[in-house]
C-alpha cells in the first residue's frame, strides 16, 4: 500500500512522540519537532511568474495536465500528460517510479532519445536534497557529496539514492492508448509526440517546470 507523508516522516525520524506521552501533548511534540515539508513550502509559492513576461511551465498532478505559461497567460494546455506508475510526492527514491513534487529547471534537451524528445530537468535540486537529509534519507555524509558534485559539476548527481534521469518527454515508440489511460512512467513527464515538439518551440535551457 502507498506509504502517506506523514507515515513516510515517522518512520525516517524514528517512533513518534506519541509512543511514549500519550494524549494532546504528544501531537503537540509531534507537530514541533517534524519539520513542515519544504517542498510543499515551495510549492505554493511556486505558480506565481517571476515577471511578467516568464515563460514557466506547469505540471498539475491532480488534472493530469500540463500548462505553459508567459506570465500569468496560458498559452498551451496538454491533458491527459502521464506522471510515474507510483504517483507523485514530494520525497522521491531511486527505483520508486515516483514523479518528484518540486520547483526545477530545464537542463537539457535530447532530440535523440527513445522518448522522441526529452527535456531534463535539474532533479534532484538542493531542496529536495535538504529534505532527504532532514528525513534521514541521506546522510551527512551523502549531503555534502551532493553539493561537492554540483560545485564542481554545475548539475545535480544522478546516482544517489534520491534517482536521476527526470524530465519530460514524448512517447516515443510507446502506446498512446495506454498513454491516454494509465500514469505509466518511471518518474518522467511524458506528452505525446506533437506536444512534446510544441513544448520545445516555447520552452529552453533555464525554463522552470513546477511539479504540483
Amino acid at each position: 500500500m502507498p506509504v502517506s507523508r506523514r507515515q513516510f516522516l515517522t518512520y525516517a525520524l524514528g517512533l513518534p512522540i506519541s509512543a511514549y506521552i500519550p494524549g494532546a501533548m504528544a501531537n503537540v511534540l509531534n507537530d514541533v519537532l517534524v519539520e513542515p515539508d519544504l517542498i510543499e513550502t515551495l510549492i505554493s509559492r511556486a505558480h506565481v511568474p517571476r515577471h511578467s513576461d516568464e515563460i514557466w511551465v506547469l505540471v498539475d498532478d491532480d488534472e493530469a495536465s500540463l500548462s505553459i505559461y508567459r506570465g500569468n497567460a496560458r498559452l498551451e494546455r496538454f491533458a491527459p500528460v502521464s506522471l510515474g506508475r507510483s504517483g507523485a510526492k514530494t520525497q522521491r527514491l531511486r527505483g520508486s517510479n515516483v514523479t518528484p513534487l518540486g520547483e526545477f529547471r530545464i537542463n537539457r534537451f535530447n532530440y535523440a532519445s527513445k522518448w522522441h524528445i526529452f527535456a531534463g530537468v535539474d532533479y534532484p535540486t538542493p531542496a529536495h536534497a535538504r529534505m532527504a537529509l532532514t528525513n534521514g534519507v541521506y546522510t551527512q555524509q551523502e549531503y555534502d557529496d551532493y553539493f561537492a558534485y554540483y560545485r564542481r559539476y554545475g548539475t545535480p548527481p544522478q546516482d544517489t539514492v534520491l534517482g536521476g534521469a527526470i524530465g519530460v518527454h514524448g512517447l516515443g515508440d510507446a502506446d498512446p492508448d495506454i498513454h491516454a489511460k494509465y500514469h505509466w512512467t518511471q518518474g518522467c513527464v511524458a506528452l505525446t509526440n506533437a506536444q512534446i515538439e510544441r513544448l520545445v518551440e516555447l520552452v529552453d535551457v533555464g525554463t522552470r517546470v513546477v511539479i504540483r
